[in-house]
């Protein structure tokens, strides 16, 4: 999952600007990855740049480009998901990252974190009994904590192995 960090950084260069709307249940899109089998859904306002050339995610933003979500799949390379996960903590603060928030289990694991005036929210899940990964990450400003919530637990909710990926 260190490529967790040269992804996020290489392809998220741009501050997030999380934007609140009444409707945030209207214009939600689905995005599933074929080479990992996994699936999300997509907030309404964003549309998504050329899927990566090695087809593991892509990045999705808002018209202005403040706002930016982040999915991408991987092979866990350390003994177990967890084990990859750990590893990976460190870079991002390393980054300049305060991670303020970490939950996990077996199966998945979500973060957050700040970074002056801005906001990280990371979940990643393991895929085909953990031998391979998904993430997503989500940047924002802190001022947009509140209206962010449910946008997150949308994020959240729909971000799952697809039955039809499997590709172990």
């Amino acid at each position: 999952m260190r490529v967790w960090i040269s992804t996020l950084f290489a392809l998220c260069a741009s501050p997030v600007l999380l934007f609140a709307t009444a409707a945030l249940a209207v214009g939600w899109m689905s995005y599933a990855n074929a080479r990992f089998g996994y699936a999300i859904d997509i907030p309404p306002g964003f549309t998504g740049l050329e899927e990566a050339a090695n087809s593991d995610g892509q990045v999705f933003r808002n018209a202005g480009g403040t706002q930016v979500l982040t999915v991408w799949g991987g092979q866990v390379i350390e003994d177990d998901f967890e084990a990859e996960v750990a590893l990976s903590l460190p870079f991002i603060e390393d980054e300049g990252w305060n991670i303020t928030y970490r939950a996990s289990t077996p199966r998945w694991v979500s973060f957050s974190g700040v970074d002056g005036d801005h906001v990280l929210y990371a979940r990643a899940i393991a895929l085909c009994g953990g031998a391979q990964y998904a993430t997503f990450y989500l940047e924002y400003f802190v001022s947009d904590l509140t209206a962010l919530k449910p946008v997150v637990n949308r994020l959240v909710s729909s971000f799952k192995e697809a039955p039809s990926g499997l590709n172990c």
